[in-house]
């Protein structure tokens, strides 16, 4: 059963040499909401999400929405694993594959057809898989004879028309996005559109962070309005997005 599921998970970050960073503490406080407090330790902390409970099932569309700093990528990091809460539990059950940055892994030293096996390594493809599917990801990106050159050689878009055919092959059950991707001239983006709704139509559990109002009320069937780290809406978006954006 696919499923993401928190109670009063919080995620703190310790804040080193406090005591000689005075003007930058008060700067950080002011840009965070006041989320600035010490632990049992005394240690100053900076806290990124607060006594969090939610949780997500098979069908969910969400869409984070708050201002920056308030929690959204943190909690997109809080499902992928990558952080921990520091207390309460955070379980995330199914296959998750993450689309907050699919240069991740590129090395501008090795070829296309090398950057391939080393991104496709990252989303955790095996090797037959991925050579299963390097002749579409090479057809789709529409690299040419480049797909044997460095990656130094390419220009910006050639480099994202990779990075986006390979991160897009997956097919996980859980799908993490920090907005839609968008990328290549208008012919690529077009194509890349279509792939990128198929992908999305085919994963259980969809979270995007966006601050597209148009964005999440084509693709999402429930917001999660986040303040300063805490849940501060959590509903349909016909009722969550005229209260964050505005009638």
């Amino acid at each position: 059963m696919v499923s993401i599921e928190f109670e009063h998970a919080f995620v703190d970050f310790p804040v080193y040499n406090a005591d000689a960073r005075s003007l930058k503490k008060r700067l950080i406080q002011v840009a965070t909401g006041g989320q600035i407090g010490a632990n049992d330790q005394g240690r100053v902390i900076v806290r990124a999400l607060e006594d969090l409970s939610l949780k997500l099932h098979d069908g969910d569309r969400v869409g984070l929405i708050g201002h920056n700093g308030a929690g959204k990528s943190t909690l997109l990091r809080l499902i992928s694993g990558v952080y921990e809460p520091s207390s309460g539990r955070a379980q995330t059950t199914g296959d998750v594959a993450s689309l907050i940055d699919i240069s991740l892994g590129i090395d501008p030293e090795a070829t296309g057809r090398e950057n391939i096996f080393l991104r496709g390594g990252l989303l955790g493809l095996s090797r037959s898989e991925i050579l299963d599917q390097i002749d579409s990801i090479i057809e789709f990106s529409e690299l040419g004879d480049f797909v044997d050159m460095p990656l130094r050689t390419y220009s910006t878009g050639m480099q994202l028309r990779l990075a986006f055919a390979v991160s897009t092959v997956v097919r996980p059950e859980i799908l993490l996005m920090d907005e839609w991707l968008s990328v290549g001239d208008e012919g690529f983006q077009e194509k890349a559109e279509a792939r990128l709704a198929e992908l999305v139509r085919s994963t259980n559990i969809l979270v995007i962070a966006s601050h597209s109002r148009e964005l999440i009320s084509r693709v999402c069937n429930r917001l999660v309005w986040l303040e300063h780290g805490r849940v501060k809406m959590d509903g349909d978006p016909n009722d969550v997005a005229p209260l964050y954006f505005g009638s």
